[in-house]
């Protein structure tokens, strides 16, 4: 009897496997193998923070190297037994404060270097975000308000008049983009790990009213990163380096990872730093798009991308999203900030002249006002450093 269960177990394995490589052939859904190869026969469900170390690399350059200081107060508090429950539980990599643009603590895990390149994944839309402020400032886009048909003609070009740069930076495009990081075939996957990016971006077409409901897209800031490079006759990660990686001191180059050898960048998820050269991202915020005395984004789009994206979020005002950075209100403290979806953040407190950085390899799964419950830990300890 249980040889005939072993053998119909087996049988049935093999018919699926049979089944699944037939469909992938028949649909040329190729790319589903990579999602296999990079997730389950690794015994995960999703990519980590080191997988795309040696993938294709666009290298954004630095420049001149500008240290961050350390503070007088330099690691002198800890955070509490709280933070480092949640590090070991979540698999924390890095945290770093800053406060009055010096270093008020700094602390490594997992014998990591302070200088390990780390996916930062959906921070990458932030950096995006920023990357059309200086393209305006330099007169290459001419507005937020500009439809996206100006550069992407090809792009459902029924429709595409109707949707502006705005429109995507606000994420209420309007587009049937899906965003489902559990299916191996649906969207995510395929923007994730195919090698036709571009092709796969313009098969999507407008489905609801641009500008109304906020729908939190990769392929939006994937057109984001097509209008940029269009506009300016860039690569995307050459544009970051010239316009903000060589501009705020970073002290390695950057890495923003390809769809295939010379392609496109996976603007909405790839962008691979370390967090002492992110908090800079941070420090740029603060000051309202300066950094060091050069004013590299005007400050009115500065304050534009902070401030709540004047559409709906669950049938309500939005509250949490500008123009791809997230907004939050802890201990009367309005606060903004970039997030991954495994945990990275890099969160810009104005009040208190503050940047904290988290890298690691899990969020919390629970949310709270759709920000991820951890998100409140991290900002706690930050403020109970100085």
């Amino acid at each position: 009897m249980l040889k005939k269960i072993v053998n119909y177990f087996f049988g049935t394995l093999i018919l699926l496997v049979a089944l699944l490589n037939i469909y992938i052939l028949i649909s040329g859904k190729f790319y589903v193998y990579k999602v296999f190869q990079y997730t389950i026969f690794k015994g995960k469900m999703g990519p980590d923070i080191n997988e795309f170390t040696k993938d294709n690399l666009g290298v954004v350059e630095k420049g001149t190297y500008i240290p961050v200081p350390n503070s007088q107060n330099y690691n002198k508090k800890k955070p509490s037994d709280k933070f480092y429950l949640l590090s070991k539980e979540t698999g924390t990599t890095a945290f770093v404060v800053l406060k009055n643009d010096s270093i008020l603590y700094e602390e490594y895990f997992e014998g990591i270097p302070a200088d390990s390149i780390s996916n930062s994944f959906s921070m990458s839309k932030s950096i995006v975000g920023l990357l059309v402020g200086c393209a305006i400032k330099e007169g290459k886009i001419k507005s937020v308000d500009e439809p996206i048909s100006n550069y992407l003609p090809d792009f459902d070009p029924e429709n595409n008049k109707k949707i502006t740069i705005k429109h995507l930076l606000m994420m209420s495009s309007g587009i049937n983009f899906n965003e489902s990081y559990i299916n191996p075939f649906g969207f995510a996957a395929e923007a994730l790990y195919s090698d036709h990016l571009k092709e796969l971006i313009y098969k999507y077409k407008l489905e609801g009213e641009p500008g109304k409901n906020f729908d939190y897209q990769s392929g939006n800031t994937q057109l984001l990163c097509f209008i940029l490079e269009k506009a300016t006759g860039e690569k995307l990660y050459n544009y970051a380096s010239n316009k903000i990686w060589k501009n705020i001191g970073a002290q390695k180059n950057a890495m923003w990872c390809l769809d295939k050898k010379g392609g496109e960048p996976r603007a909405f998820c790839c962008f691979n730093s370390n967090a002492k050269d992110f908090s800079r991202l941070g420090q740029l915020m603060l000051h309202n798009g300066n950094y060091n005395g050069m004013q590299i984004i005007d400050t009115n789009y500065i304050k534009e991308t902070i401030t709540p994206a004047k559409i709906l979020s669950d049938n309500l005002p939005n509250s949490k999203y500008g123009y791809h950075w997230w907004l939050i209100e802890y201990k009367g403290e309005k606060i903004f900030y970039a997030r991954g979806i495994l945990g990275q953040y890099i969160f810009c407190i104005p009040s208190k002249k503050m940047v904290a950085v988290r890298l690691g390899h899990k969020r919390s799964k629970e949310k709270i006002n759709d920000h991820p419950a951890d998100v409140y830990v991290y900002l706690e300890e930050a403020l109970n450093l100085y």
